[in-house]
């Protein structure tokens, strides 16, 4: 009963759940059809959409192509009427230049026939040129027979005695021309350059002391002369083997001398010496203590010196070599004359010119600063001081100008730099000025000597006469033996012979006098 009871329970549970089922695939049949009717209309309603949409695009393009091709047809109007304009101005500039070309062959043609009738005229006038020229050869040669029976010379003689006469003429004109040239030229010259070096030299105001070859020491006693040569000798024989300069002791009262060709030397000694009789202590190894001091002290002036005149010549990019030979020239002379106020003298004076003539300063300067450098080691080399200062000037690299006033300034080159001719006339004012430089009475006198033999030694000369402390030479000739023209020739003979055999600072003027005299008595 139980059995069938459960039996029963289960078949209405399968029942039921089958019933369940098929409920359910019913419900979702029915829920998919749904589905599938709204995807179907929202499908159709995209379609549709999408389907006007293309219209509008489709429309909107053909729009947009008909406003392109009707933008692009009125750029070609535009542009067509642009050519066409352009087309027309050229045509019608084409058409004015036919017009110009035609009328210049209408005024070529009028030219030619005009060119023609004249090469007609000309012919015209070439033939009756011929034989009129035929005619006056025939009348020239009639005449020259007349002129030849008339005269007794022959044409060519004729023409010889005319042609030397107008030689003789045109050379004495010449000749006066070329004096008048001269003398015009040398006042100018002379008038413009005496105005510059006065205006150079007024502006440089220096100081000049002369030097000679010997210091004098004063001494507070004469018994400190024997303290000075020492027991038998040996102070002095100690100082001067470490000076290298000669100590006189003489009858000089309460003064001791010291002679060296070497100014340096001699400065050294002097201040060592100085000290020396200052200190009392004199014995060989102060003496070495007290030179060897003085050594350093005098080098330090010369190197003072050297910088100092270099920053007065606003010089400052100069070889230190170079340097300490100017230093040397601290205590060099030239005929009593201090060579470093010499070339500091020549560099100021050559820039003064320099500035006056428009020509670079700065170069002169430097130019004149180093154009005697050599004298600064004459004394240790072999040689003449223009050798030796080119030699180190171009081992150290100095420009050319440079090199070339060192040789110039004495004639050794010729001058390649317009500075290099200042160079050499400021080197001859600063020598030549009075009071610059001095020289032994026996050489003067020679030199004067040799200046009035030079001047004599030409035909002619009357009377010689060497003024002005030997700055001018003055020739008296005879006139009936010189001429005008032969007066410039002994003038400018006797100047180049002086400059060939004489040695002098600055110049010398040769002045040819030629007086005429008529003397005639009344009785």
């Amino acid at each position: 009963m139980d059995l069938l009871a459960l039996g029963i329970a289960a078949v209405m549970l399968v029942g039921g759940l089958l019933a369940g089922l098929g409920a359910g695939k019913a419900l979702e049949t029915r829920r998919a059809t749904r589905v599938r009717e709204a995807a179907d209309s929202e499908a159709q309603s995209l379609l549709e959409a999408a389907r006007k949409e293309s219209d509008t695009i489709r429309r909107t393009a053909t729009l947009e192509a008909k406003e392109e091709g009707y933008r692009v047809k009125e750029e070609l109007l535009n542009e067509l009427e642009v050519r066409r304009q352009e087309l027309e101005k050229t045509e019608k500039r084409v058409a004015e230049r036919e017009d110009g070309l035609v009328q210049k062959l209408e005024q070529i043609d009028q030219r030619t026939e005009r060119l023609g009738a004249r090469e007609e005229e000309i012919g015209a006038q070439r033939s009756k040129l011929v034989s009129t020229e035929e005619a006056l050869a025939k009348r020239g040669a009639e005449l020259e027979a007349r002129l030849e029976q008339v005269a007794g010379l022959s044409a060519r003689e004729a023409r010889e005695t005319l042609i030397s006469g107008i030689e003789d003429e045109a050379r004495a004109h010449a000749a006066q021309t070329v004096r008048e040239i001269r003398e015009h030229a040398r006042r100018d010259a002379e008038r413009e350059a005496r105005k510059i070096i006065a205006m150079s030299v007024q502006r440089l105001a220096v100081d000049h002391s002369s030097e000679i070859t010997v210091s004098v020491v004063p001494l507070p006693s004469d018994d400190m002369k024997g303290r000075i040569i020492g027991r038998e000798g040996r102070n002095i024989r100690s100082f001067e083997a470490a000076t290298g300069v000669d100590v006189v002791v003489d009858d000089t009262p309460e003064a001791v001398i010291l002679s060296s060709f070497d100014p340096i030397r001699r400065e050294i000694a002097r201040i060592a010496l100085e000290r020396l009789v200052t200190d009392g202590r004199i014995h060989p190894g102060r003496i070495e203590e007290m030179v060897e001091k003085a050594s350093t002290d005098v080098k330090a002036k010369m190197r003072e010196a050297a910088d100092e005149t270099l920053y007065e010549l606003g010089i400052h990019d100069l070889n230190p070599q170079l340097i300490d030979v100017l230093g040397n020239l601290r205590f060099r002379t030239s005929y009593g004359q201090n060579q470093l106020a010499h070339a500091r003298e020549v560099a100021l004076l050559s820039a003064t010119m320099a500035a006056e003539l428009g020509l670079d300063t700065e170069l002169c300067k430097r130019m004149g600063l180093l154009h005697d450098i050599g004298k600064g080691l004459t004394h240790v080399q072999e040689g003449s001081h223009v050798e030796i200062g080119y030699d180190l000037c171009k081992r150290v690299g100095e420009n050319d100008a440079v090199l070339n006033a060192i040789r110039a300034h004495h004639g050794e080159e010729p001058a390649r730099y317009p500075e290099t001719f200042l160079v050499t006339a400021a080197d001859a004012i600063s020598g030549a000025r009075p009071g610059a430089r001095r020289e032994s009475f026996e050489l003067y006198v020679k030199r004067l000597e040799k200046l009035e033999e030079i001047a004599r030694s030409h035909t002619g000369v009357a009377k010689v006469y060497a003024i002005q402390a030997g700055r001018e030479i003055r020739v008296m000739v005879m006139p009936e033996q010189v001429d005008d023209d032969r007066m410039s020739e002994i003038s400018e003979q006797t100047a180049r012979m002086i400059e060939e055999e004489l040695q002098y600072p600055g110049q010398i003027k040769v002045v040819v006098v030629r007086e005429s005299r008529s003397v005639n008595f009344a009785r």
